[in-house]
């Protein structure tokens, strides 16, 4: 090991060059080997050099240093190379994780807090087959939204962050796009995220995700004068929800003060059944309009 450690000492300047110039320096396990197997060669490393060998090398006499995100569904682990942004690193943890939810609204804009907490999401595979749509009625509407919300467990601590990876349903990546954003250190980090629409429709679903419905109130105030209800309604008609959802963006639309005719937009949509603005709400009041039961002061 002594000859094999000198001519890793040898290549350090190439090896850090390599690096410095790589287009990502958050990187997985495999292509730290990846790296090794093709630059063995012109760093004439000797073959006994393992990759357990040339990261720890990388760790201690460079900028290399492992992170782990213990999650309870699947821990993730993966290598930093100097100092990335905490989205660029989780967004680098899988193929085709998005910044969702509060992380979503904060990046469009829609909310006045600072939240601590990051969501980010990822879909699950295409089923192999369609699945049969449940049959829904104002029974089962009762029973579903007088229970607590599901929220996920799926979360991890970390530098002071809560940060919770969610499972969504397949959509094939509707509503997602990529550009770029600002950290809070003012950092410039490419990131996917859903789109403003496709924002307002997810913390419609899942205001526990998003400060709760008096933010998400919020939230379509704030996207007043860039919101697009005629993107919206096709999306959300794409989405395909069991439970009728757009009587309760009808409801946040109407109380932000939308024009008529956005609002008639939503109002050709059916409205069969009484629902409810979000699982669980104790003292409510009755929207006649959008068959709507609110919290009471909203």
């Amino acid at each position: 090991m002594i000859s094999s450690k000198s001519r890793i000492q040898i290549a350090k300047p190439d090896i850090v060059r390599h690096f410095d110039n790589l287009p990502s320096h958050v990187l997985k396990l495999k292509e730290l080997q990846a790296i090794l197997a093709s630059q063995r060669a012109f760093w004439r490393l000797a073959q006994n050099t393992t990759a357990q060998d040339f990261i720890g090398f990388l760790q201690s006499h460079a900028k290399l240093h492992e992170i782990e995100f213990a999650f309870p569904q699947r821990t993730e682990r993966c290598y930093v190379w100097g100092d990335v942004p905490l989205l660029s690193i989780l967004l680098s943890l899988r193929k085709d994780i998005y910044l969702s939810h509060y992380t979503a609204m904060r990046v469009h804009g829609l909310t006045e807090q600072s939240p601590t907490t990051l969501y980010l999401s990822e879909e699950r595979s295409r089923p192999a087959q369609p699945r049969d749509r449940p049959q829904i009625g104002q029974t089962e509407i009762d029973e579903a939204f007088r229970r607590p919300p599901r929220v996920s467990q799926n979360w991890v601590e970390y530098a002071g962050r809560k940060i919770y990876l969610l499972n969504g349903a397949y959509t094939n990546h509707l509503g997602i796009v990529a550009e770029k954003v600002t950290d809070d250190d003012g950092r410039t980090v490419q990131a996917r995220l859903t789109n403003l629409e496709r924002t307002l429709i997810d913390i419609t679903v899942r205001p526990v995700y998003a400060g709760g419905v008096f933010e998400v109130a919020k939230a379509f105030e704030l996207a007043r004068d860039r919101l697009s209800v005629n993107r919206l309604i096709p999306m959300l008609r794409k989405l395909d929800f069991v439970f009728p959802y757009h009587q309760v963006i009808g409801f946040y639309l109407e109380r932000a003060g939308y024009k008529p005719s956005q609002l008639d937009l939503v109002r050709r949509l059916p409205m069969q059944y009484d629902f409810f603005l979000a699982p669980e709400i104790n003292k409510t009041r009755y929207d006649s309009k959008w068959r709507l039961l609110v919290p009471e002061g909203l």
